[in-house]
């Protein structure tokens, strides 16, 4: 099996890993078979290797603060004659160390390496730190 390699996302329009998951609840956040669903217009070229157990890595506020394992990846058709891809989510959102992360357009590639570990389960659980405070934790190795 191939080595996998993940995505990294901005979440625009959420400032929590909690609104993350209740956008992901409501309608608009999932497919037609009820899993969360992003809707991106570019294909990954490296489709297989996401597959092979990749995962999505939320950037909320400036900081890597979520993940979720990308389960498939669908084409999806607006009748507009474009070719998007809907990157299916495993509804579980694992938070993640908090690292920062400056903004950038689209999604990008992050090798396993260069991925912030989960958080331990105790810590997991807990709530999310203000922004500003996950930021300056992140910046000097902290969380």
């Amino acid at each position: 099996m191939a080595e996998h390699v993940n995505l990294l996302k901005l979440c625009v329009g959420a400032s929590s890993v909690e609104e993350l998951s209740q956008w992901q609840s409501s309608s608009r956040g999932r497919g037609p078979d009820g899993a969360p669903r992003h809707v991106t217009r570019m294909w990954p070229k490296r489709a297989e290797e996401i597959l092979a157990g990749g995962s999505l890595y939320w950037v909320i506020k400036g900081v890597i603060l979520a993940r979720q394992r990308i389960v498939r990846l669908d084409d999806v058709d607006r009748g507009d004659g474009i070719r998007r891809c809907g990157l299916v989510l495993d509804p579980e959102i694992c938070r993640t160390e908090a690292v920062q992360r400056r903004a950038f357009q689209g999604w990008r590639y992050l090798a396993p390496e260069d991925a912030p570990g989960d958080l331990r389960k105790g810590h997991a659980q807990e709530p999310d730190l203000p922004p500003a405070l996950a930021a300056a934790l992140a910046e000097i190795g902290v969380r």
